[in-house]
């Protein structure tokens, strides 16, 4: 079976250190762990190819920016034969706290506009999330301002933790199974 894990960010440097990229984060860590050997331009994604177990695992990163990613999912899914309840997709949440990292299939966008394009591309919301909690922007800041702002050190140091627990999160929900990863990873 062929299992598609994505993460949401933004190309390019500008965007590298900053919240709304965690989703990339997860797939560069993933890539190191999995040994992925080449990352091919495909489908308007930045791929990997890797074996996992039984699996084969397609790791991408929309290069169409966050709000278009679906695009590049509907792309993917096409190019490789998947269907949404074979996706996982790996992003910043704005509704978590920083250092909480959630998984579950399906549900609503929650006004992240990454999810709603993914959501109206595939004509399906049953993919698997695994959720970044990266918490809510002080004061009467504008979410927008605060995802795309450059990281402090500590807070960037946060978010590495996250990343690496997220990256766990995906292994496992490959491995085991949404509703074992959900047991594990949703008490914490």
């Amino acid at each position: 079976m062929t299992r598609l894990v994505v993460g949401l960010g933004n190309p390019g440097p500008e965007y590298a250190n900053t919240r709304h990229n965690a989703g990339f984060m997860v797939i560069d860590l993933l890539g190191q762990a999995l040994r992925v050997s080449y990352w091919k331009d495909e489908a308007g994604s930045k791929v990997g190819l890797v074996r996992f177990g039984e699996e084969e695992v397609v790791l991408a990163k929309p290069q169409t920016f966050m709000n278009v990613s679906g695009k590049a999912v509907r792309a993917l899914a096409r190019e490789y034969g998947v269907v949404a309840h074979d996706i996982i997709v790996v992003h910043d949440d704005l509704d978590l706290p920083e250092e909480t990292v959630r998984v579950k299939r399906g549900g609503g966008h929650g006004g992240h506009n990454g999810l709603r394009s993914i959501s109206e591309e595939l004509g399906s919301s049953d993919y698997i999330r695994v959720r970044i909690g990266i918490g809510r922007p002080p004061g009467r800041q504008d979410p927008a301002d605060y995802v795309l702002e450059p990281m402090r050190k500590e807070v960037a140091e946060r978010l590495e933790a996250s990343v690496t627990h997220a990256t766990s999160a995906v292994l496992h929900v490959i491995e085991r199974g949404v509703e074992s990863a959900m047991q594990e990873y949703n008490g914490s």
